[in-house]
């Protein structure tokens, strides 16, 4: 009898045990899935005779014992990580380490390792076979308004836009070379906004293309008198005394000699449009500006001078050129043309923006290095001997500089540059090179834009690509891990549930915790492998099949012994 009822139990085990790989192979090519083996055990002996010790000459006997069968002492899950299978979709995503991604299903959270999400009719994210919502951490996202504060589901913007954003700051990269030769210096130039023009119908006169530098004014009534407003080359603002007075027999050359003697190192001219030239005579490092230049009339007659002069090119003992396109507050680009120009100090240069496309009519007279509000000019960018940037040789020298746009005129928008960390090499730099690589490397401003895709980088953080070309950060998917994964219950569609011997879940990001990293368009394949369930299954025949002889020996044993009375 003992023979039948060990039989019977190993058949019951046995067959548990083709059931699990039954089990196990019907779900190898489902997603996420974790496989699962079974333990056996022997179940309670019978103690026949117990042991005894060695007593006077005699040595000590064994037990004796005898087995009822056999028992599944355990199924447990392989929660070994399977093949990551790339799917080409944004929303698919695996997990590549030990954490579980966290749903809600309205009551409670339940874990999963299936990544396969997509965006619902509200735009939140949710497993599409259940429609459990993906929980979020963090609050990323909430600031910009993708997210609602409070609500731990992931809403995906698409009803979301994003407004224009001028730009605020502009990041400079490269190297400025440490030497160059006298011919790689530049003329400073200076040119007047407005050229001379002619006017005959009235006693009126400016100059215009078809006179020339000894061209007389026609000035009707008194005569009055011509004043600049200016920097010398050395950046002070100490320009020779005196006004230009207008005679009868004043020419336009004697205009510009006056001009030119205001800045003794450079020369005025005429050009073909009748503006007027300032340039250096030599090359090298200026600062000279004409900031103003007005007419004082001497009666009731007017006269038509230049409000300003531009930066055409600013002199400097080396020189390098920069664009950039910048954003006003509507998000309408314009280009920022600038220069870093050497100056006479060892390892100083200068940063100077002459234009940027766009701007008013500067009410400000040009670009005013004199100016806290409209200042242009950057001076003293200092590096070390070993080409690392410096700072600022003055401490009261800004980084930033001002520009009035006509899409919001009378109003300045400060554009900060960010040279580098002092005493690294991570902006700019200055090393011996044959050509200088220096340039605005990006900015912050942006057009207004529309989502127009979403990803999922290593560290589950939900990424939006707008319209503009911008990357916001929407939200960040939560990740759970636990003390005992073996320990959780399942419960069905690829989820499971905490149990008193899993732990409970702790949540964290991606690439933090040991919460493994995430890989986007992905997903996670079943564990199962199918050489080792078809062993299993081989096993489990072979185990049924001897506990199933062993029944039938003790049938046939059992029947001799009723055909002894026979």
């Amino acid at each position: 009898m003992g023979a039948l009822a060990a039989g019977v139990t190993g058949l019951k085990a046995h067959q548990t045990m083709l059931d699990v790989a039954g089990n196990n192979l019907a779900n190898v090519n489902t997603i996420g899935y974790k496989s699962s083996n079974v333990t056996f055990a022997e179940l309670l002996s019978q103690t026949l005779k117990k042991a005894s010790g060695p007593v006077g000459s005699l040595g000590g006997t064994n037990p004796q014992q005898m087995g009822s069968g056999v028992g599944v002492a355990a199924i447990a899950r392989n929660m070994s990580q399977g093949n990551l299978l790339s799917t080409g979709q944004d929303l698919d995503v695996a997990i590549d380490g030990e954490g579980y991604f966290v749903l809600n299903d309205g009551d409670q959270n339940v874990y999963t390792r299936i990544g396969s999400f997509s965006v619902d009719s509200d735009n939140t994210l949710v497993d599409p076979a259940t429609g459990n919502k993906v929980q979020r951490i963090g609050t990323y996202g909430e600031s910009e308004g993708f997210q609602t504060a409070g609500d731990t589901s992931i809403h995906i913007p698409w009803d979301a836009s994003m407004p224009a954003q001028a730009t605020t700051s502009v990041t400079m990269n490269g190297n400025l070379r440490s030497s160059a030769s006298a011919t790689d210096a530049t003329y400073h130039k200076l040119t007047s906004d407005l050229g001379f023009t002619y006017n005959s119908g009235a006693n009126v006169a400016s100059l215009t293309t078809e006179l020339d530098t000894l061209d007389q004014f026609t000035v009707a009534g008194t005569y009055g008198t011509i004043s600049i407003t200016g920097l010398q080359s050395d950046g002070s603002t100490a320009l020779a005394a005196g006004d230009f007075t207008v005679t009868a027999t004043s020419t336009v050359q004697d205009l510009l000699s006056w001009v030119s003697g205001k800045f003794p190192d450079a020369t005025a001219t005429l050009n073909s449009s009748g503006q007027i030239e300032l340039t250096g005579d030599d090359r090298g490092y200026s600062q000279a500006m004409i900031t103003g230049m007005s007419y004082t009339p001497g009666g009731g007659e007017s006269f038509t001078v230049p409000t300003f002069f531009n930066l055409t090119t600013p002199g400097g003992n080396d020189s390098k050129s920069f664009n950039i396109t910048v954003y006003d507050s509507t998000g309408e680009p314009h280009v920022m043309s600038g220069y870093l120009v050497k100056t006479d100090t060892t390892n100083a240069w200068d940063l100077v923006v002459p234009a940027v496309g766009g701007e008013t009519s500067p009410t400000w007279s040009g670009y005013d290095i004199t100016s806290s509000t409209f200042n242009r000019r950057i001076s003293g960018i200092q590096f070390n001997s070993d080409g690392s940037y410096a700072g600022l040789s003055s401490s009261t020298e800004s980084l930033a500089v001002g520009v009035q746009f006509s899409t919001n005129p009378g109003v300045t928008q400060s554009i900060t540059f960010d040279l580098g960390t002092e005493g690294e090499f991570t902006g700019l730099t200055q090393f011996y090179s044959e050509q200088s690589s220096a340039n605005a490397l990006s900015q912050d401003g942006y057009q207004a834009g529309e989502l127009s895709g979403i990803s999922i980088d290593q560290s589950g953080m939900v990424v939006g690509t707008f319209t503009n070309g911008v990357k916001r950060n929407v939200a960040a998917i939560q990740i759970a891990t636990f003390q005992n994964p073996g320990g959780l219950e399942a419960i069905g569609d690829g989820y499971f549930l905490t149990s008193a011997n899993s732990g409970s879940a702790v949540a964290t990001m991606a690439a933090t915790g040991g919460a493994g990293t995430l890989r986007g368009g992905s997903l996670e394949g079943s564990n199962v492998d199918v050489a080792t369930e078809f062993v299993n299954m081989m096993q489990a025949q072979n185990g049924y099949q001897a506990n199933a002889r062993t029944i039938r020996v003790a049938n046939d044993i059992l029947r001799e012994l009723t055909n002894l009375i026979r």
